[in-house]
């Protein structure tokens, strides 16, 4: 009530004139004005240059933009002081003398250049936010100044200080001291070096991907951190950056692409590479090496992220996640770079139609679409020559098959009570029983997840309520029954009469979707490998794996079968030698 009689009162223009009214509290009212220029611009520097690794950032940019094909980075954290330097084109002293200059920048002249932004910087705002948060250095030699190159220091303005000339290579130095030397706070915020290092090291990992043909190194008070050597494609970076990768484990490919209709008319391209790891052989704990770069920048673009996990999402381990590094190379009119400072955050027009690009050539290079192996599994899994002469009277011949394989196959017997062997007119595959029957449930409960009453109500303890609310969101009906006491009403029907309904419970109260709750429901109730099976058991658990939509692998990413064509048979047993005629038995 006090509150309101105040709003009144200031609305009616009664009460204290120098007062007025902010959100559960009263404080001194003040004119609006224009703020002093060095102000402006002190807080727009602190908007562009907000971390040291936006320091590196804008000059690393500017480095490539030069046309560098070395850069280095060196970077003292005890003294704030960093430096960068590239053996770019350089600037001769007539560049050097309004570089730090507000909006100085040699990417873009007109107003039309800025829906055609095909350099890495084009702002002109790095150089002289850096003079407003540091103090600023910059030498540099040009191919115009063959004698010596000039080194200048600049005003918190931009403006030269200090102008002389210094015994340089062709290229550009930068030093930055006394960082963010007015902005207490934030020095403060990164008064550690790991809350800075880790994002340096894979910022500059990230860009190596999209210039390749660059050598990096980055130095911590004289100490080497990071050093990458060129390489013909972003595989070659991988593999320094990933120590324990194996070449053999990823896969590169780049493809022209398809332009948007209104596009096609124009004299433009577009190519996207993709450099992938391999998900049976290759995948991370953690989505850290799932990467989208546009025009030699990583950027961050939620929708082609999801559609790269989409992808993988039935090929991999559960809780993994994919190895990719997707560059696209689009047509400037695509991309509006004008969404935040880093640049990392864009609008990206015709973005379905990317989309649908994307996840063409990630199936053709993964070989799933058609229902196709994966590319590692091809020599393993084709069958070559139509010589089968394995028969057994009394086998089921099952017709249809969604393997690409033979249209007819026969599931023959058990072996080690851990293993069917199926035959067909190119071999015989071997099918590991649990994980083929692991698929089947997992794929019935995608398409019928449904949660039945239960006649007696199973009673938790020790869930917490964030477990409770998990279960709950996979569609079990959960109840509080006391203190730190749940009663459950409702399960999914493989789970009705299992023995240890409390530790899967457990489990499924751990995972975050609804797709991994199945497939740990699934692994659960599969046939165990130790299981003796009956002849119709056997045939059943093969009809029902042949008329999956993905039968190569379980939902966690094993392999299902393991094919042995009738080539390779005879290849091991050397039918083929015609050692002596009299004494072949071929």
């Amino acid at each position: 009530m006090q509150i309101n009689h105040t709003i009144n009162e200031l609305l009616s223009g009664e009460g204290e004139k120098s007062s007025t009214l902010f959100f559960m509290g009263i404080a001194e009212k003040s004119m609006i004005q224009i703020l002093d220029r060095q102000l402006v611009d002190l807080i727009a520097a602190g908007e562009v240059i907000d971390s040291p690794l936006a320091v590196v950032r804008e000059l690393v940019e500017n480095a490539l933009d030069a046309g560098a094909d070395r850069i280095l980075v060196r970077v003292w954290w005890d003294q704030w002081r960093l430096e960068v330097l590239d053996n770019g084109q350089g600037m001769d002293v007539t560049e050097l003398k309004t570089s730090a200059l507000p909006h100085a920048t040699s990417k873009i002249s007109t107003q039309a250049d800025l829906q055609r932004i095909k350099t890495l910087g084009f702002r002109g705002e790095a150089l002289h936010s850096l003079a407003q948060v540091a103090q600023l250095t910059i030498s540099s030699r040009s191919a115009a100044s063959p004698d010596c190159g000039w080194r200048i220091t600049y005003s918190p303005q931009g403006q030269p200080e200090q102008i002389e000339p210094v015994a340089i290579a062709m290229g550009t130095r930068v030093e930055v001291r006394q960082l963010f030397a007015n902005f207490p706070q934030r020095r403060q915020a990164f008064a550690k070096s790991q809350q800075f290092w880790r994002p340096m090291v894979t910022y500059l990992q990230q860009l190596a991907l999209c210039h390749p043909q660059v050598t990096w190194q980055l130095w911590q008070d004289e100490r080497l951190r990071l050093s990458l050597s060129p390489g013909p494609n972003p595989e070659a970076i991988l593999l320094q950056c990933l120590k324990s990768l194996q070449a053999s484990q990823i896969g590169y490919t780049q493809q022209s692409l398809s332009l948007p209709v209104d596009l096609e008319n124009q004299a433009t391209s577009a190519q996207l590479n993709l450099t992938f790891g391999y998900p049976d052989r290759c995948h991370r704990p953690r989505p850290d090496w799932l990467i989208i770069a546009i025009n030699g920048r990583p950027v961050n673009v939620p929708e082609l992220t999801q559609t790269i996990l989409a992808v993988f999402h039935r090929t991999l381990p559960r809780q993994r996640y994919p190895l990719c590094f997707a560059h696209w190379q689009l047509p400037p009119q695509c991309i509006d770079w004008h969404r935040h400072p880093a640049k990392t955050e864009i609008y990206l027009q015709d973005l379905p139609h990317w989309q649908g690009q994307l996840k063409t050539l990630l199936h053709q290079s993964l070989a799933i679409l058609d229902n196709n192996a994966p590319p590692r599994l091809n020599q393993l899994l084709k069958a070559a020559e139509p010589k089968g002469v394995y028969q057994l009277q009394g086998a089921t011949s099952l017709t249809e098959t969604v393997l690409g394989y033979p249209k007819a196959f026969k599931a023959i017997a058990q072996v080690c009570q851990t293993y069917v062997v199926v035959e067909h007119d190119q071999g015989i595959w071997l099918v590991e029983q649990h994980v083929a029957h692991e698929r089947v449930l997992f794929e019935q409960l995608q398409q019928h997840w449904q949660c039945l009453p239960l006649e007696q109500p199973l009673v938790l303890q020790g869930f917490n309520p964030e477990q409770v609310e998990r279960l709950q969101n996979l569609g079990l009906e959960i109840d509080p029954f006391g203190e730190d006491i749940w009663a459950v009403r409702s399960l999914p029907a493989l789970l009705q009469g299992q023995e240890e309904i409390i530790a899967i419970l457990q489990e499924l109260s751990q995972l975050s979707s609804l797709s991994t709750a199945q497939a740990a429901i699934a692994c659960r109730s599969a046939i165990k490998n130790g299981m003796e099976l009956d002849r119709i058991a056997i045939n059943k658990l093969i009809e029902q794996w042949q008329k999956c939509n993905n039968p190569h692998t379980c939902p966690h990413g094993r392999p299902i079968y393991l094919a042995l064509n009738e080539s390779s048979l005879a290849r091991f047993f050397r039918r083929n030698w015609l050692v002596n005629s009299k004494t072949s038995g071929s």
